[in-house]
């Protein structure tokens, strides 16, 4: 054993004041200014409640890597900004070259340090290849670790940025990953695998992040939960095109890494220009529940985070399509009031030329051949039935069978001569062009100036394929995102009070880059209780409950054809922004009065969902999906219990109900119960009256459920009565 003594003259000491500690949230960040060839990160996750100087430097010591035979004399490390010329054999943080592959090889020394006890700005720079790149450190609220890098050209002639990636060091030990993957109408399907040796490598090159992009990339100890299990996540709050992966180099380091993926030559820096990275967000936790829990309650302490109730939603898509008659609409407004609905939304086929999806996109005019009065009468019938009007519109979006298309085709994203080839019969105009921004920004101000519409459903349907400036012209993906930032951002300052919604094929455009300047997301366009049950697990990790659009379907489901319960749709609805996606049109009164008391009971829980902290139960039985939302003190909460498939076991087994304060008291009652106790089946005695137990009890001996038949769904309620 090595005296400590000869430790210190071996590798020089960090000293004390070179050591930071951010701490917030339940979360530390140490960082040591003194790491060979930049700044490293020590510690990322728990908490170091008792801390000194002198325990911070030895820490840093303490993990500083051997120089081993047959590798590097000095053994790098994963910096705050890995670079190559560092000796770091993993991902770099930065890559980019000036002009004939010149400047390539970048070594950032730290020149500037500004500290706060929960941030740190740390200013590098490279002075034989001109460049300087500032990284900003900072724990939010709720312990969530914020990443964003800066890359300034302090050089004489142009650089061209390859890579700018945040780098967040993770145990060694995260042995399995876990991510998302999907398409239109299964989004966000989970998948896992080992965390190997290498590279884990998710991309998406859609121009957005996709259907098949991964809202969150996690790494922890093998076989964690939503409930156990230490795990580590990071997500890319940014719509555009972005790189994330896990990546375990045999110098003993793990990491994961994120950020916007540049096509080529598309950021191109000219002297004294910088580029910003999106913000990339980290969170850790005992199982799943605890990082999104990190996340979702530092999201929802932001300044402009929606805080009036969410209103109840019917959007007129799969109940009219692109059959739009305004007696029709005015009878389905009446039905959608009596029901309850606070918000009406009228979707795609008002404008000019749009009676399907081959034309017309593109030309924002009302059609004066529907409606020849304009949207006056409809506004006016929904305003008067005490809704809130809302209007769908694909600003981005062109249909080359339309005035905009035929008038300016040099206002269309292309890098060829040849059109990129088409999605939905559309194209893409190029936000990024001054008049092409201008006249879709003129469009949009003139309909909100000229009617009462108090909600936008944004879509965005098609993938960004060749997004180019013109023929031979650059990649324009990245200038486009920001514009359509810069687009929502001024609609909102122009007309306050206006909420807009976040849809592209669904769920294809789900991240915080865009939800921070909308009001919800749609997650998918497929309404399969079933389906959604999955998607909005997933989904949830990032996107708090009331952000995420969840409708109840029509009986028969447009996307999957399967015939479902109307009580199993709207238990499955309700975590989340409530809604219905139906032709009222065609119900009794009977289903009307069952419908109207889903919507009751969602607006009279919408507090709870709203403030509330999301529950995944862990099961064994996979054909049982329970999950609730419960109040940040722990004395209210809501469950579902949904049987998704036959069950092995006959009668179902016992179910935990987790997240209760445990010395509480707390009734369980079961709230519009569907007909659980089927031919054969004996009433179950405690849903009869209830059951009184304690919190410890529901959260580790739990309940027996109902026995159910595939596709439906037990809501219980649990309130506390006492100690």
């Amino acid at each position: 054993m090595v005296p400590h003594a000869e430790i210190d003259t071996i590798s020089p000491a960090p000293q004390p004041d070179r050591i930071l500690h951010l701490r917030r949230g339940g979360t530390s960040v140490v960082i040591d200014l003194d790491s060979p060839y930049g700044p490293a990160i020590v510690h990322w996750g728990a908490a170091l409640t008792v801390t000194t100087a002198d325990t911070l430097r030895h820490l840093a010591l303490a993990v500083q890597p051997q120089r081993v035979t047959g590798g590097l004399d000095h053994t790098p490390r994963v910096a705050v900004v890995p670079t190559a010329s560092s000796g770091w054999p993993g991902t770099p943080g930065v890559e980019g070259h000036r002009a004939d592959g010149t400047d390539f090889s970048l070594l950032l020394t730290l020149s500037e340090v500004d500290v706060t006890p929960t941030a740190a700005t740390l200013t590098l720079t490279d002075p034989e290849t001109g460049l300087l790149v500032v990284a900003v450190l900072s724990l939010g609220s709720a312990g969530v670790f914020t990443q964003q890098l800066t890359v300034t050209n302090t050089g004489d002639t142009a650089y061209t940025v390859d890579r700018l990636q945040a780098t967040f060091p993770i145990p060694i030990d995260a042995a399995e990953i876990l991510d998302t993957t999907g398409r239109h109408l299964r989004e966000r399907t989970p998948q896992r695998h080992a965390f190997t040796y290498g590279s884990h490598v998710r991309e998406s090159r859609r121009g957005r992040p996709g259907a098949d992009s991964t809202l969150l990339f996690t790494a922890g100890q093998p076989g964690f939960g939503f409930e156990t299990g230490l795990v580590h996540g990071i997500h890319v709050a940014w719509s555009g095109n972005h790189r994330v992966a896990g990546e375990k180099v045999t110098t003993g380091e793990a990491f994961l890494t994120g950020g916007e993926l540049y096509l080529p030559g598309e950021i191109t820096l000219l002297p004294g220009e910088s580029v910003q990275s999106p913000r990339v967000m980290g969170s850790w936790g005992v199982g799943l529940d605890e990082l999104a829990h990190r996340i979702r309650t530092e999201w929802r302490a932001r300044p402009h985070h929606p805080q009036r109730p969410r209103p109840v939603t019917l959007n007129t898509w799969e109940a009219v399509y692109f059959d739009h008659d305004l007696p029709r609409l005015k009878s389905l407004a009446d039905i959608a009031a009596e029901v309850g609905v606070e918000r009406f939304v009228l979707d795609d086929g008002w404008y000019h030329g749009r009676r399907d999806d081959t034309a017309g996109l593109g030309d924002w005019h009302v059609d004066e051949t529907v409606w020849p009065n304009g949207l006056a009468p409809i506004i006016d019938h929904v305003i008067g039935l005490g809704m809130e009007f809302g209007l769908w519109v694909e600003p981005e979006m062109v249909n080359p069978d339309s005035d905009l298309a035929r008038t300016h085709p040099e206002w269309l994203l292309r890098a060829r001569t040849t059109e990129p080839m088409s999605g939905r019969n559309q194209q893409v105009v190029n936000l990024a062009d001054p008049e092409a921004y201008a006249h879709i920004a003129e469009r949009l101000h003139t309909l909100l100036d000229e009617y009462r519409i108090a909600y936008l459903k944004w879509d965005h349907n098609r993938d960004l394929v060749d997004p180019g400036a013109g023929a031979g012209g650059q990649a324009r993906a990245h200038a486009h995102t920001q514009a359509f930032y810069r687009l929502l951002d001024e609609l909102r300052a122009a007309h306050p009070g206006l909420e807009i919604e976040s849809c592209a094929s669904g769920g294809a455009r789900v991240d915080l880059g865009v939800l921070d300047r909308t009001d919800r997301i749609w997650a998918s366009d497929n309404l399969d209780p079933i389906e959604r049950l999955r998607n909005q697990r997933y989904t949830s990790l990032i996107v708090p409950p009331e952000m995420m659009g969840t409708h109840v379907s029509s009986p028969t489901v447009h996307t999957t054809g399967r015939v479902v319960d109307l009580a199993f749709s709207a238990a499955a609805a309700l975590f989340g922004h409530f809604g219905i996606e139906w032709d009222l049109t065609t119900t009794d009164a009977k289903t009307r009065a069952e419908l109207a008391e889903w919507v009751q009971f969602a607006k009279q829980i919408r507090p709870l969902v709203a403030h509330g902290r999301l529950v995944n139960v862990d099961l064994a039985d996979p054909s049982l999906d329970v999950r609730g939302m419960v109040s940040d003190d722990g004395d209210t909460a809501v469950f579902t219990i949904a049987q998704t498939e036959m069950s092995a076991t006959y009668p179902t087994g016992r179910i935990r109900l987790p997240g209760l304060r445990p010395d509480l008291l707390f009734r369980v009652t079961p709230i519009l119960l569907a007909d659980a106790h089927g031919s054969g089946l004996s009433p179950l005695r405690w849903l009869e009256n209830g059951a009184v137990l304690t919190g410890a009890e529901l959260g580790t001996v739990g309940v027996r459920p109902p026995t159910m038949k595939p596709q439906q769904a037990v809501v219980l309620q649990l309130t506390a009565i006492g100690r």
